[in-house]
Formats: C-alpha cells, structure tokens, sequence
C-alpha cells in the first residue's frame, strides 16, 4: 500500500487554492458537468466518427450469396475452435467427436480440483498439475495446426 499525503486544510494558500475552484488535484474533479456533459460526448461522437469513417473509407466487400447446399471441401472455423473442429475431423464416430468436445470444458473443470492437491504455489513443485498443462497445451497445438491442413495429412501434419 502507499502512503497518502492528506492536505493541510489550515494552510492559507491551499484555502485560496480551494476558493478559486483549483482542488480537483486533491479531492478529484467532480463527475457533473464535467465528465457527464464534455468528455463523455466527445468520445461516445468521437467512436461513432472512427466507426463512420472506417466504412466509408474501407467498405466490406459483398461476396457472392450463400449457398445452402454447396459446402466448399476445405472450410475452417475461427482459429480459437480448430483443435475441436481437427477432433471431428479425425475422429470415425460423430459422436464420440462431440463426446470429446464435451471433455474439453469437464477437462477444464477438473483443473481446480487438481491443483488442490498441492499447497505449493511454484508450478515446479507441482509435478501432476505441470504436466497435464504442458501435455494439454501441445496436444491442443497439435491439433490446431492439424486443421489447417488436409485430412490425409493432418495426423502426422505431413512429417512423414
């Protein structure tokens, strides 16, 4: 914690100071009108300028119309779900892919609990917690990485 220097409100000078209106330094400037009819409009008009000027200056461009029924072969997910989206790829049996999916969160509920078992707080002296972390962490990897290339050569992401 720090130390805070109240102000001397005998001092003479600080009470001109405060006579004058100059102790928003000490006490904080007050919210109304301030805040409430200056700052707040100038960037809530501001956000809607910038907003503005980026679609009239670089306008998202319209591709053709959706297609229900012609899926493209290699389509992606957001970045953030390929290991998923690679565990339904892989996997033979569409349920058993959504089962693992489900695992995801259980797996990530489960963290807590395990890391309870260890009162240390140095990941080093937490030899079970370290490990199920680093090998989730490169299995999630290799799987992402796996997504992004075809399906014949997602296992092995085309070492060998």
């Amino acid at each position: 914690m720090s130390t805070l220097k109240k102000p001397d409100l005998s001092d003479p000078a600080l009470r001109a100071k405060l006579a004058q209106g100059m102790g928003h330094n000490y006490y904080g400037e007050p919210a109304w009108p301030n805040d409430l009819l200056y700052i707040f409009p100038v960037v809530i008009f501001g956000t809607i300028g910038c907003c503005t000027a980026l679609a009239i200056l670089d306008p998202a461009l319209v591709g053709e119309p959706a297609n229900p029924f012609a899926t493209p072969l290699e389509i992606l997910p957001e970045w953030y779900l390929w290991p998923v989206f690679q565990l339904l790829r892989v996997l033979p049996n569409k349920l058993l892919g959504i089962a693992c999916m489900a695992g995801v969160p259980l797996g990530l509920l489960v963290i807590p609990f395990l890391e309870n078992v260890n009162k240390f707080q140095n990941p080093f002296r937490r030899p079970v917690a370290m490990a199920v972390f680093l090998f989730g962490t490169v299995f999630t990897i290799y799987l992402g990485i796996g997504a992004t290339m075809p399906i014949d050569k997602s296992l092995t992401l085309g070492l060998f």
